[in-house]
């Protein structure tokens, strides 16, 4: 199960996420169902149509079957599978 304490070693595609902060202020609000990613972008598919959004430098609320967890795009800003195989440290 995807909880917010185990999310970085996780899957993101499919997950319903939205940009709460960005040094982009236009990404702000941003939100959709997540249906890629690569190293640095994220693809939502929002109520306008798909959307991609940089991982780098916006912090993300996602919504995990135990709960929202907001996380720094710059913690995700991997290659997927070199993200879920990594060991992360405890917080």
């Amino acid at each position: 199960m995807i909880t917010p304490e185990n999310i970085l070693s996780h899957e993101l595609v499919g997950l319903d996420a939205q940009i709460v902060s960005s040094v982009n202020r236009d990404l702000v609000g941003l939100n959709g169902t997540i249906t890629d990613e690569t190293k640095s972008m994220l693809k939502l598919y929002t109520t306008r149509g798909p959307k991609s959004a940089p991982k780098e430098g916006s912090r993300w609320r996602l919504v995990t079957e135990g709960g929202d967890a907001l996380v720094d795009g710059s913690l995700i800003s991997k290659r997927p599978y070199d993200r879920i195989g990594a060991k992360w440290p405890r917080t």
